[in-house]
């Protein structure tokens, strides 16, 4: 296939954009909605595959169902000139694999950012049910106004199950991004995504992988039972809280890790929102007052005694009168209203004291039978 090639009687492929093990690239015209499209059209042997096809399908009409603002949005899909193909949003500018080769690592202000909207992407997907399975950098698209986009969902997942098993570039994207229980080849989760997610995190911030290897079986071993270096060894900037939460990210477990990547993301806007909070500033002492000088009047000084003469000038200073609080009581006793005490103790006394009164006079109008 090759460039101005009009592809089911649509889309009219005007460049090659890139290739890979399993597609070509293209940027194209949709000639129907007259605006420009990216294209990714399978090789020729996975488009004849029929379960591949069908699997494809699947997960094409499920990337097609998603809608955020850092997901490449999935146009349309179909089957012509005996090959699959995949019409998408175009995004000018490079992908992070770019970006990382030209400017060697970014800085935390900058990476950290490009992370978050991945986490957002992601995370969009993992609560509608859908795992990237093939997280890396390839695959994280940045426009030239820093808008980063997610993209390819689900073609890792329908390659997986006509190669069961096969841990190759071709399936797995690149087992440099890959997370230990894929390499196990066990079934990926969003967990999975997360630690692939953190791969690339810890080569933005460093400039290179957690692991590298010669070959993909190094690879998964390495991912499977060695532990990554910090990357403060590496970077000794990097503030210890983020190590901590990419070393989190990094757990061979995917119980340890954070379980989708909207918990990710959040976790890593509280980070970003400590490091931009404004340093509290020092309040200075309150200064201590200078009381007013009076000094005398010459004319004054003149009428003082002689040996007043030679004192130095005399001042005065006002001195500082301290409210005065009320005293506290020196023990319970003074809080005790006695007067009141008193009253009650006459009026007690009073009733009392009408009780024989009161007993005469029943007994003299009712007297004891005999």
């Amino acid at each position: 296939m090759t460039d101005e090639t009009l592809l089911n009687d649509r889309y009219q492929l005007l460049e090659k954009l890139g290739s890979g093990g399993m597609a070509d690239v293209f940027r194209a015209r949709d000639l129907m909605l007259d605006r420009i499209v990216a294209i990714k059209v399978l090789r020729k042997d996975y488009s004849s595959n029929p379960d591949f096809q069908n699997y494809f399908r699947m997960e094409a009409r499920s990337a097609a169902n998603l809608s955020h603002p850092n997901i490449v949005t999935v146009h349309d899909f179909g089957f012509a000139d005996n090959l699959l193909f995949i019409v998408m949003e175009f995004i000018p500018g490079k992908d992070l694999k770019q970006l990382i080769r030209e400017r060697g690592r970014f800085s935390v202000e900058a990476g950290i950012p490009l992370i978050i909207q991945a986490c957002a992407g992601l995370g969009y997907a993992h609560r509608a049910g859908l795992v990237h399975c093939d997280v890396k950098p390839h695959n994280l698209l940045v426009a030239p106004d820093g808008r980063l986009k997610v993209t390819d969902f689900g073609i890792a997942r329908a390659l997986a199950t006509i190669t069961p098993g096969e841990h190759t570039d071709v399936v797995w994207g690149s087992p440099v991004y890959f997370a230990p229980e894929q390499a196990q080849g066990e079934a990926p989760s969003p967990a999975s995504d997360v630690y692939s997610l953190g791969v690339v995190m810890y080569e933005l911030l460093c400039g290179t992988p957690p692991f590298t290897a010669s070959n993909s079986s190094e690879l998964a071993r390495l991912h499977i039972s060695a532990r990554p270096i910090p990357i403060r060894e590496y970077i000794p900037d990097i503030p210890t809280a983020l190590e901590e939460i990419i070393m989190k990210v990094l757990s061979k477990e995917p119980a340890a890790r954070y379980r989708t990547a909207d918990q990710l993301g959040r976790v890593l806007l509280k980070f970003g929102t400590q490091r931009d909070e404004p340093v509290p500033a020092i309040t200075p002492a309150p200064a201590i007052p200078v009381a007013p000088v009076v000094v005398l009047a010459p004319e004054i000084a003149e009428r003082l005694p002689a040996k007043d003469k030679t004192q130095p000038p005399v001042s005065y200073t006002e001195p500082d009168i301290a409210p005065q609080d009320a005293p506290e009581p020196e023990s319970s006793f003074e809080e005790i209203d006695w007067v009141t005490v008193g009253l009650a103790l006459v009026a007690l006394v009073a009733v009392g004291g009408l009780i024989p009164f009161w007993m005469m006079v029943y007994f003299a109008y009712n007297p004891p039978i005999q």
